[in-house]
This record gives structure tokens, sequence and C-alpha cells, in this order.
């Protein structure tokens, strides 16, 4: 049973504002295809949990040594570009690194440039402890607990305009720590039940006893009114684009729906889970080829739900909390690591290329003996990102006590 402190800590609505009037979803907004343009340009963030192994997903290729190290120190996962019995082969990206053969549907977007990987990024701390290294990702505050806000909702209140009530959705059953703080917010695992739910709960916010929370309330549910459960659940995909049915492709069509409406999207998070591959890793089956396949098909069905002419004001970015050792333990499977790679889809993207700089796997080139180093810090990927797409000028103020500069990403 709903009570008003579960529901104003769950529901996250204490806090928004209204902006000018912003176009809600209506029959005319759904069905238009190459009409309007998105008002606002739109940054996707969808984070792997569980520390995505990346080089089970981008190997590096092209050297005879160096594929012989990897192979030495994986002798059951390493995988290369040629076929061997009953497997398939590992995607020749022709720069020097594959791509997991599970990864296969965001190829045409690599061909078409549109899709660029960022190799031995993460965070500078050294923590190997999942839910610190999601916080301090998150934060954007590497090394250091309790900061009380995230990233991407520093992004929001950097924007320096006023937005609608859905400028800034997780597409996840909780508010995420990357969302967190005084920009409004607002977590939704399924925008159809999410209405009906509204309903039930007005009341309470109706008896709020502060005057700003009652007036803000009544505003957001006013302009929620307007996203109708009907029009949701009629929403069809376009362009044969087809989204797993777990929960990443269901978020991601969701937040299609969201871009296509026009309500004011400006930043949307979904999630992906089930990447901590410590036991039965697999090469082209096993967990990782799962939470891989499902991961690809579901940005490749967003990209091709997109279509022209949203994709011009949308970008897609991955991230996870670190990578895996290089060596394979002996469950077949790899543990907590150091430096892993991202994944970054949009037009205006510098995409064809491997980004970064990849070390090699010698002894001496491995972070602690043992794990990728990370060589480009996440923070110089997410200002790229925040600066050059969403237009968030203030690096500093993006993340505190950070001194470095952009990772070159997206055209001006």
């Amino acid at each position: 049973m709903w009570t008003r402190r579960l529901f104003l800590k769950a529901g996250g609505l204490a806090l928004f504002t209204l902006g000018a009037g912003p176009r809600f979803l209506t029959r005319a907004a759904l069905a238009s295809e190459g009409g309007a343009r998105p008002r606002r340009k739109v940054l996707v963030t969808v984070f792997q949990r569980g520390a995505m192994d990346g080089l089970m997903a981008v190997p590096p290729l092209g050297s005879g040594a160096q594929d012989a190290r990897l192979r030495a120190l994986r002798p059951g996962l390493a995988m290369s570009a040629a076929r061997a019995a009953g497997e398939e082969a590992v995607a020749d990206l022709g720069v020097g690194f594959g791509l997991h053969p599970a990864f296969a549907p965001l190829l045409p977007l690599w061909k078409e440039r549109r899709l660029a990987i960022v190799h031995a990024v993460g965070s500078p701390d050294p923590t190997r402890s999942h839910f610190d290294a999601q916080d301090y990702m998150e934060t954007g505050t590497p090394g250091r607990k309790g900061t009380p806000t995230g990233w991407l909702n520093r992004a929001v209140g950097l924007l320096g305009h006023e937005g609608s009530p859905l400028r800034a959705v997780a597409l996840t059953p909780a508010l995420p720590r990357s969302l967190a703080g005084d920009a409004p917010a607002l977590a939704v695992e399924d925008l159809a039940r999410f209405r009906v739910q509204l309903a039930g709960a007005e009341e309470l916010y109706r008896q709020a006893s502060q005057d700003l929370l009652r007036t803000t309330a009544a505003e957001t549910f006013r302009a929620l009114d307007l996203l109708s459960a009907e029009e949701i659940a009629r929403y069809r995909p376009a362009h044969g684009a087809h989204y797993p049915a777990g929960p990443l492709g269901q978020a991601l069509r969701q937040v299609a729906l969201l871009i296509k409406a026009d309500v004011g999207l400006e930043v949307a998070f979904a999630e992906s889970a089930g990447w901590d591959t410590h036991v039965r890793q697999g090469t082209t089956t096993g967990s990782f080829a799962r939470r891989a396949a499902d991961l690809a098909a579901s940005i490749q069905a967003f990209w091709t739900d997109l279509g022209t002419p949203w994709q011009d004001g949308v970008v897609l970015s991955t991230m996870t909390e670190f990578g895996r050792t290089v060596r394979e333990n002996g469950s077949g499977g790899t543990d907590h690591g150091h430096g892993s790679c991202l994944f970054v889809v949009g037009n205006a993207v510098d995409g064809g290329r491997v980004h970064g700089r990849f070390p090699g796997l010698t002894d001496a080139a491995l972070y602690e003996g043992r794990d990728l180093p990370v060589t480009t810090d996440f923070r110089a990927v997410f200002c790229e990102l925040a600066g050059k797409h969403l237009g968030v000028r203030d690096d500093r103020r993006l993340f505190p006590g950070w001194t470095g500069g952009r990772l070159p990403l997206l055209s001006s």
C-alpha cells in the first residue's frame, strides 16, 4: 500500500516545474515520421552493470605476438578473426581490433561511421567493488564517497534553461545515482503502468502539507494527464525495428517513444544487468554472449526505430563500472579488473575508429600485472558528450575536482 513518504521517495516527482508548454504525446506527434525535428538534443546512456569484459567485447587483432599473448592468458576464452570449427569468428574492424560476434547488429553502424569505440577507459580509482565503482562513475567523483548529486543530474542543471517535467527520465524501477540531485528527474519502469499509478497517488500529493510541494505536484499531474496510457500502448516501432523482450530492449523502446513524441526529453537513462562474468563466461555462447547479443540488438532496434530526422538529435553511450582481469580464472570466467571499453552511437560521432590509447598486453603494460589499465578517464568521454552534444559548457562544475580535458568524439 502506498504511503505519502514512500511515493514521494519512489515517484521522484516532488521538485518538477513546467517549461513553456512542451508538446506531449499526441497521435499527430507519434504518427509523424520525417516531420518536425526534436527541439532539443537528447543524450541516452546505458549502464552495463556488473563490469563488462572489454577485451572480450573488442579484442586486439593484427599482431601475431599480441594474439599469442591473449591466447596464453586466456586459453579458454580468447577468440580470433579466424573461424574455428563450429565457432563464429570475431569481426575484424580493420583498425587492429575485432568485435565479438554477438555484437554483430552494431557492425552496420560501425561501417557507416556512426559507432565509435573507446578502449582502456574507466575510472582512475582502483576499487574492485561494484558498489563503490558504480557510485563513483554515476556521481562523476572517483574516490570520493558521499557526493549527493549524479553527473547526469548536474548536466541537466547546467543547461541553463527551463525544461519539461520529462526532460530527464530513467527507464528503471528506481532513480539511479546518475540522476540524483536538484534538477527534475523521474524514474519510470513502464510508462503505461506509471500513468495508471499516478491516478491512485494524486490525492496523496494534494494532501501534502508544504505549499511548494502541493503546487509543483499539481502542475506535474496536469502535465502528465496528457501522457495517455492508450497512446503509449498503441505505439509501434518504425522502419521494421524489433526490440528484444528484455528490460533493456523495452526501456529503449520507451525512450524512442518519448523522443518521437517530442515531450522535451533531454537525458535518458537505461541499464543492462548481468555483466559480472566470474563463471562460464563462454566465447560465442555463455553469459557474455547472451548479454552482448541483448545489448547490441536493443541498440540496433532503437537506432532503427528513430530513423531520420530523429537520429540527428540523439547520441547514445554505454558505460560500465570497470573491466575484467586479462587472465581467465579457474571457473571459465574473469574477475574484477580495471579498464574496459564503451560504445558511442550518433550521426555526429567520429565513428569507425577505436579511440583512446590501447597499451598492449605485456606484463609491463598491465595494471598491477593483471588488468587492462585505464588510459582514458571516463570523465573525458562524458564531458565531450555533455559539452558538444547537450551544450554543457562548464566541465569543472559538471565534474568537480577534475582537471583533465575532453576526448574528441563528436563534430562541433
